[in-house]
């Protein structure tokens, strides 16, 4: 008979697709930074290259306070968002619409981002996991930032410079 899912499976399972999740964000954001043409979009494609070097760190530590080793489960649904701005950055390439199609992109990732880490904390909290939920917070606040300047830069430049063309 199968061994029944407990909430800490589940935790561990979505841990991994995250973790996944942020090793292939790793290799797409220096793309988007080099296929920006704005300045602070590539700014702040560079900055969120940072973070997310520290936040795979994290997720590392979450790993090792719940006693698994640190590894990733192909996350389908992030090869689709990042194929999704692949196609963005060579549909649009050289065109004024570009920063704005980045931007999406970008935001479609953050979304998913947000998404995983607030459930992932919630279950942290359930379980018990207050370090845990800390590290994931932290994380979480970072995504929250990152989306409201991608949204600023979305409104106060790559719209309307868009649509102006």
């Amino acid at each position: 008979m199968a061994k029944e899912k407990t909430l800490e499976d589940l935790f561990y399972d979505t841990l991994k697709d995250i973790y996944f999740a942020e090793r292939q964000i790793l290799r797409a954001l220096p793309k988007m930074a080099r296929a920006a043409q704005s300045s602070e979009l590539k700014a702040g494609f560079q900055k969120h290259l940072e973070e997310t070097e520290a936040q795979a760190e994290r997720l590392q530590q979450v790993f090792e306070k719940i006693g698994k080793r640190a590894q990733g489960k192909t996350c389908e649904a992030i090869q689709g968002i990042i194929a999704e701005g692949e196609e963005i950055m060579e549909e649009f390439k050289g065109t004024p619409a570009l920063d704005a199609g980045l931007i999406s992109a970008a935001q479609a990732v953050e979304h998913y981002e947000i998404a995983r880490y607030g459930t992932l904390k919630t279950w942290a909290a359930t379980l018990g996991l207050k370090d845990v939920v800390s590290l994931l917070d932290q994380t979480l606040q970072e995504e929250t930032a990152t989306d409201k300047t991608l949204s600023r830069l979305a409104t106060t430049a790559a719209n309307q410079k868009a649509k102006a063309a």
